[in-house]
């Protein structure tokens, strides 16, 4: 058996699945103070008739990293660059603690200007000084280098002032600086609230008598075992859209270009597939305004669910982006904002939780305006149908001027047409026909559609790439997320290279306890070109990518 668990801004979803079935879910409010008593009272009700013994793999998805990040809730971290020659670092400054040091390497990994021990050791003073215990370490070039990297950690390690030092090149081997400085700062800005986090959680499965693996979604689709998030946090964020996503993966055969609506009781999350297969960020998602190195499925999030308030000005109604608390039919005796669930709810749309109470809320807030209160619903209502269907189409339109890369490959050429949409979460059945209508094509429910987030987080397997370089003429072959760095002989090839990057990605997801065959890693990326000195050929530039596809297991639930 599986145990998904989605921690969503209103609510927290559980499902337990075995093969086909769904033998239990639950659906908790999310106290966002206490994250993991949420998770606990899901567990809890879940497992309530579950032997948890017959439980063999636990995935969770959560908003903790994405929250503690908006909600300005991570801690100082001193960033240590070595830079080298071209941009000035200042126009990448993250955080207050932030040191260009002296120091280069070039692009194929040679050491131009040693690293600049007494800039080195002044920059970890000013960090200690300030009382600094988390680090991100960045080179410009240290995928084929990290040599530089390697030393600022060493420094902070045995200066005793770091709890946590990320290095840029064990993130990611693509080359792009400024992204490996924000993704290093923010892995290191989440890590401790995170590893608080999964160390409860560990706890938590205990007490509940599970011996399973335990596993978190990444924002691209694929879940990672919980050891390896405690030192890439970076990856959990936005791991709930991801969970969205693998929902209709897992519940809906889909194979043509469709859109996927989440709409939930905070906001609402919207992806595209093409031709059956989630689109994805190709160079990695933002985060507040920084690019970072993260892979990603493309998703856009508004502030229109269930729990948005409602606004009135003149004779204008709006919805959202805020939430003021839950809807007023479940706290009747609230005399706070209506909601759109409210609003829903008064025009018998839906009949969500104590009716009267949004009645009496509605009626309240039309009052106040002079206005109907079936009209102000239905203005509201109205609202969210526009927005929700503006943002539709201001994605695929977005979406159709680059090129389209999906969870499995580059579709060259492709535009994307939608002729159908998925629609998930509480509010999805009362809103299906208006979407519908706004959107010019049908909207489907999925089976289990409440909590399909939680049925795509249990079903959603492990997946990892990596990317492998070799330079025949210096000897060296890295894989720079495994930390992988060695020599090679000059005859090496592209073949001895592919075998390398699969036998190392098997390798690392073994020593996680995830289960894969030989030949489940594919190779999607591989060249080689030869360097050439005059007319000589002095080696071989060799790139190879790998990875192990993200997907769900199992027969699609009942």
């Amino acid at each position: 058996m599986l145990l998904g668990i989605d921690v969503g801004g209103t609510h927290t979803d559980a499902v337990v699945v075995d093969g086909p079935r769904i033998v239990a879910w639950t659906k908790t409010p999310t106290d966002h103070d206490n994250l993991l008593k949420t998770i606990r009272t899901a567990m809890e009700s879940v497992l309530a008739d579950v032997d948890s013994s017959q439980v063999r793999r636990v995935n969770l998805s959560t908003t903790l990293s994405t929250n503690a990040i908006v909600e300005g809730k991570i801690e100082d971290v001193g960033v240590l660059l070595a830079a080298g020659p071209g941009l000035d670092p200042e126009y990448y400054r993250t955080g207050a603690h932030y040191y260009p040091l002296p120091g280069s390497v070039d692009h194929r990994g040679t050491q131009i200007t040693p690293l600049d021990e007494a800039a080195l050791d002044e920059a970890v003073a000013a960090c200690a000084k300030a009382g600094v215990r988390a680090y991100a370490v960045v080179g410009k070039f240290s995928t084929r280098n990290p040599e530089h990297e390697r030393r600022m950690a060493q420094a902070l390690t045995q200066s005793g002032q770091a709890d946590c030092v990320t290095m840029g090149h064990t993130l990611s081997g693509i080359l792009n600086f400024p992204r490996r400085i924000a993704t290093a700062y923010f892995n290191s800005a989440v890590w401790r609230v995170y590893n608080d986090f999964a160390w409860a959680v560990e706890e938590s499965a205990r007490d509940f008598g599970l011996n399973a693996e335990i596993n978190i979604l990444k924002a691209d689709g694929g879940t990672m075992p919980l050891g390896v998030s405690r030192e890439k946090p970076v990856e959990s964020i936005l791991s709930g859209p991801a969970a969205s996503v693998m929902g209709i993966v897992s519940l809906c055969d889909v194979r043509e270009d469709a859109v996927i609506l989440d709409i939930g009781g905070t906001t609402t999350d919207i992806a595209v597939f093409a031709d059956g297969a989630p689109i994805i960020e190709t160079e990695g998602m933002t985060v507040g305004s920084y690019p970072t190195l993260v892979q990603a499925l493309r998703v856009t999030s508004i502030g229109i669910g269930g729990d948005s308030a409602l606004h009135v000005s003149s004779d204008a109604v709006t919805v959202g982006p805020d939430r003021q608390g839950p809807a007023l039919a479940v706290r009747p005796r609230d005399n706070g904002t209506p909601t759109l669930t409210d609003a829903l709810n008064m025009l018998g749309i839906c009949a969500y939780g104590d009716v009267a109470a949004s009645r009496e809320g509605i009626e309240r807030l039309a009052r106040q305006r002079d206005m109907q209160p079936e009209r102000l619903a239905r203005k509201a209502m109205a609202y969210a149908v526009e927005r929700i269907a503006h943002a539709v189409n201001d994605m695929v339109d977005a979406i159709n001027e680059k090129p389209v890369y999906t969870i499995y490959e580059l579709l060259k050429g492709k535009s994307i047409h939608p002729g159908r949409a998925y629609a998930m979460g509480g509010p999805a059945e009362a809103l299906r026909e208006l979407l519908g209508a706004a959107l010019g094509y049908e909207v489907r429910l999925p089976r289990h559609y409440p909590v399909a987030n939680a049925i795509g987080a249990a079903l959603t397997r492990t997946t990892l790439d990596v990317e492998l370089f070799a330079d025949t003429q210096k000897g060296r072959m890295y894989i720079p997320c495994l930390d992988v760095n060695r020599e090679v002989p000059r005859t090496y090839n592209l073949d001895q290279a592919k075998a390398d990057a699969r036998s190392a990605l098997l390798e690392h997801l073994r020593a996680q306890g995830v289960g894969v065959a030989d030949d489940e890693p594919e190779i999607t990326e591989a060249e080689s070109f030869n360097m050439v000195d005059g007319s000589v050929t002095t080696g071989r530039n060799i790139r190879v990518k790998c990875q192990l596809r993200p997907g769900v297991d199992g027969p699609r639930p009942d």
